[in-house]
């Protein structure tokens, strides 16, 4: 497709606001550390509070995918971010458990629409041997934006403190808003689209379902202890300070954020190369997740040096799993079912980030150390890695049969 200044906005526009929906995800891992002392909150406790998204996020990504394969993705999406920058701001007023819980779902229920949105625009807006570089950007976001929050986030900790964290944060992503409803595309009626249960049962009927929708899960386990509490760990056991903490949570996920920049565009290249998508997507993910195993296990080293060493290693390795594992998705649904493929995908393996949090947080409370929590973050890579090269299978485009293309 030839580009054009239009689409070179949106997709500005659509990076940025990833970039922004990972800084605010990231807000309670950078706050927590001086959060929790404040209100009296264990670490299970916090660890509830980093699930409370991700239940609220699961839970209603099949409804947000539902909702960007039916309806123009500029409303659905400019909806949910305004939902989740308000809860990001208001986060900054709280003044318990319970507000911080209630806000922390509403900020998954805004964000629910996110991922389906961004499948439904590039998989519409751009050619499949576009897509590896396309995607690299967005997968930017969700890397590079963490590593800027806890940067920006360290800073503002010590400089406003937790709460005023929340509220600068929240109220510069609102700024993003106007511009994205003028750019946005209107993806209603771009493409046919099967019904819903179609999808549903395509998936749940295939290896190709099942291996993406558990090899997220098991991803997302340690993507998300990584996210939720690496910058704990930083802090409660390894004593560094809020500036220290914000330094060293960004080099492990702009490690990951340039691996993927780096994997993206040369996944294209093999596919122009004649390669098939599938495989070459698949390779991707497959040698990323067996890259990252090799050095997660050594993340809790007595010697922090090679501690974060090892993180960073395994960052590298995400970094390049993840420049392709969202192109493969959109390989496998095609452009009529990105929407609610991904919902389905997503609300499924993000189950993985309700289960991580919860975990460490008992982990640490139990032992005070973060040694065995690691050790499960690396089992789960393993299981990653044999969902997507066992179960996954032929990594093919889906056939979808359907009789009535507006059904939904």
């Amino acid at each position: 497709m030839a580009t054009n200044p239009r689409r070179t906005w949106m997709l500005t526009l659509l990076v940025a606001s990833v970039w922004i929906n990972y800084i605010d995800r990231g807000t309670l891992s950078i706050a927590g550390p001086y959060l929790a002392p404040e209100l009296g909150l264990s670490a299970t406790l916090m660890g509830n509070l980093h699930a409370a998204f991700f239940w609220s996020y699961s839970v209603c990504m099949l409804l947000g995918g539902w909702l960007v394969d039916r309806y123009p993705v500029r409303w659905i999406y400019g909806a949910g971010f305004a939902v989740w920058t308000l809860a990001t701001l208001a986060a900054g007023f709280a003044r318990g458990f319970e507000t911080i819980f209630a806000l922390r779902v509403l900020l998954g229920i805004g964000q629910a629409v996110a991922f389906p949105s961004y499948s439904k625009v590039l998989s519409t807006q751009f050619a499949e041997d576009r897509r590896g570089f396309v995607n690299a950007l967005v997968d930017t976001g969700t890397k590079a934006g963490p590593a800027l929050g806890a940067l920006v986030g360290g800073f503002l900790v010590a400089w406003l403190g937790w709460r005023g964290l929340f509220i600068v944060l929240g109220a510069a992503g609102l700024l993003w808003l106007p511009a994205w409803l003028r750019v946005a595309p209107d993806t209603a009626a771009a493409v046919q689209r099967p019904p819903v249960p179609a999808v549903v049962a395509g998936m749940l009927g295939s290896r190709a379902g099942w291996g993406t929708c558990l090899g997220l899960f098991f991803f997302n386990y340690v993507f998300y202890f990584l996210l939720t509490w690496f910058p704990g760990y930083l802090v409660m056991e390894r004593g560094f300070t809020a500036r220290q903490m914000g330094v060293f949570s960004a080099i492990p996920f702009m490690a990951m954020a340039l691996a993927s920049l780096l994997c993206g565009p040369l996944s294209d290249r093999l596919i122009r190369r004649g390669i098939p998508a599938g495989a070459v997507r698949r390779g991707f993910l497959i040698a990323g997740l067996l890259t990252a195993t090799l050095f997660l296990p050594f993340g809790a080293s007595p010697d922090i040096r090679l501690s974060i060493g090892c993180v960073v290693g395994t960052c590298l390795g995400i970094g390049i799993a993840t420049s392709n594992l969202w192109a493969l998705t959109m390989t496998l649904a095609g452009p009529r079912a990105a929407g609610t493929w991904t919902g389905i995908q997503n609300g499924i393996g993000n189950l993985g980030g309700v289960v991580a949090p919860i975990v460490t947080g008992r982990i640490y409370d139990a032992t005070h150390s973060f040694a065995i929590a690691f050790t499960v973050a690396a089992a789960s890579l393993v299981l990653a890695a044999l969902a997507y090269s066992v179960l996954l299978g032929p990594s093919r485009p889906m056939n979808w049969r359907f009789e009535d293309p507006s059904a939904v």
